[in-house]
């Protein structure tokens, strides 16, 4: 699968690239069924001025997959768990779940965490479900730390290794960490705040679903995925193909889907919540070196410092991938996703406001944060001439 297919063409390489996921084509239906026509949508008020927030987040890709190996370290062990790509959140509670299986082979009753972003903060719940007494060690705190600006749904492919490194064994190990993360988050629907929940998109092409686009970005350096949606496939909502006069949109071809969404504040504050109650401890410390990790107590830790190991542990394996979303103010009956095939444009509701993506292809090796508010405006603008008018 080419990169520059990736981007922007086909629903498994978008599926691929973060912007969502979407069945299989062969779980796809092919025909519109009765049930398949929604209830009327509440247009998106996609203006400029609704526009409350814009945020990035660097996503720390590893062309060989997330690292979870142990490291012994003087008299200390490292349990290393980070450089998930744009999967942190979708992958968290699995890959805390390998993760932990090593902490417990050391026989530690106390752990220490660095690191209180996605996978940090999971590892730490997690390890205290276990029976483990836990401290985190972190410079930035959620909302500060980088993963509370991801986009929050279901991703559990998104950029989590090359189509070169998917052997068996990794397939393997990935299906795993999904399918116990997929557990992990239904058994979070319903609580107050709706940390999690399931809610219906629309995938939008102004060409059928299978040709090619006329025109797909210039092709950069990132490199091909692997498609792993069939491993998974039994646990993942069909797509629909729907019929003009079952949707509202100014485009001809629409697909609807199913995803898993987070709320990320009301989910992150459940973990802390959690996390507090249970008698963990959060100290705020900056590392430059890992020889700094021998002034703490515990003798077992795990390093979930994401972008950061690559300065903190020199791993030069890291790749970063600038994501940047722009959030709308929530707006009542706007309760569904959007993805618009060709167009750089994906939408999806969540309790604290209406996220647009915006990615280019220069996200890829791009380590700047910094927010490109002219690239949000005209993803909002793009959004705003979706509905058909009348």
């Amino acid at each position: 699968m080419q990169r520059r297919q990736l981007l922007l063409s086909s629903t498994q390489a978008l599926a691929a690239s973060a912007l969502l996921p979407l069945a299989s084509s062969a779980q796809a239906q092919t025909t519109p069924a009765p049930w398949a026509t929604p209830a009327p949508l509440t247009p998106v008020w996609a203006r400029p001025d609704r526009i409350i927030a814009v945020a990035c987040c660097t996503r720390p890709f590893r062309a060989q997959g997330p690292r979870i190996e142990a490291q012994r370290l003087g008299r200390q062990t490292v349990v290393h768990n980070y450089g998930h790509g744009g999967a942190g959140w979708s992958l968290s509670w699995g890959s805390a779940q390998q993760a932990l299986r090593l902490v417990q082979a050391t026989g530690a009753t106390r752990l220490g965490v660095i690191g209180c972003g996605a996978i940090g903060l999971t590892t730490a719940r997690l390890a205290q479900m276990a029976g483990l007494k836990v401290r985190i060690y972190c410079a930035e705190r959620p909302p500060e730390v980088r993963s509370s600006a991801a986009t929050g749904v279901w991703s559990p492919e998104s950029r989590i290794c090359t189509e070169a490194q998917a052997t068996p064994a990794f397939q393997s190990q990935w299906e795993a960490m999904a399918r116990f993360s997929f557990q992990r988050f239904q058994s979070l629907l319903g609580l107050p705040g709706e940390p999690v929940m399931w809610q219906d998109g629309y995938f939008l092409s102004d060409v059928p679903f299978d040709a090619e686009l006329a025109s797909v970005p210039p092709h950069d350096e990132e490199p091909d995925y692997p498609d792993l949606e069939d491993l998974i496939g039994d646990i993942r909502p069909r797509s629909v193909l729907l019929q003009p006069e079952q949707h509202p949109f100014a485009v001809p071809h629409v697909r609807r889907y199913t995803q898993m969404v987070f709320n990320l504040p009301a989910y992150t504050e459940w973990l802390l919540n959690g996390f507090m109650r249970d008698g963990g401890e959060i100290i705020t410390r900056h590392f430059e070196h890992p020889r700094q990790l021998s002034s703490l107590p515990e003798t077992t830790l795990v390093n979930a410092t994401g972008w950061g190991a690559r300065a903190l542990w020199g791993d030069d394996s890291l790749v970063p991938v600038r994501g940047q979303t722009a959030r709308l103010v929530p707006q009542a009956g706007v309760n569904y996703g959007l993805q618009w095939r060709g167009h750089n444009l994906f939408m999806v509701s969540r309790k604290d406001g209406i996220l647009v993506q915006a990615q280019s292809v220069g996200d890829w090796g791009n380590a700047d944060a910094t927010p490109d508010r002219a690239a949000s405006v005209a993803a909002v603008e793009r959004l705003a001439g979706l509905f058909r008018s009348g």
